[in-house]
């Protein structure tokens, strides 16, 4: 099995202040996440390294932006995000 065949997939948008590293102004972006929540049961085609594997498996979100615009008017620069993790495990 896969490790798609554990999780349940949606993409989601959450704000996040970002500084432009070009003209240094802070701005609110949306930023797009795919969150994988955990099955509740496991497939019946799993083996027992599946059932293991199902047992250890978390909830997680993994960021899928990883350049903004600049939202300034006069800089428009595209910038990458590194103040934000890129996997974030929740519970």
């Amino acid at each position: 099995m896969e490790e798609r065949d554990f999780f349940d997939e949606r993409q989601e948008k959450k704000p996040a202040t970002l500084n432009c590293p070009h003209c240094h102004q802070a701005a609110d972006y949306e930023v797009t996440w795919l969150v994988r929540t955990k099955k509740r049961q496991l497939p019946g085609r799993a083996d027992e390294r599946d059932r293991a594997r199902f047992a250890k498996a978390q909830s997680y979100m993994l960021r899928k932006d990883d350049v903004m615009g600049c939202k300034n008017l006069r800089c428009r620069k595209r910038f990458d995000i590194t103040t934000l993790q890129s996997v974030v495990f929740t519970d």
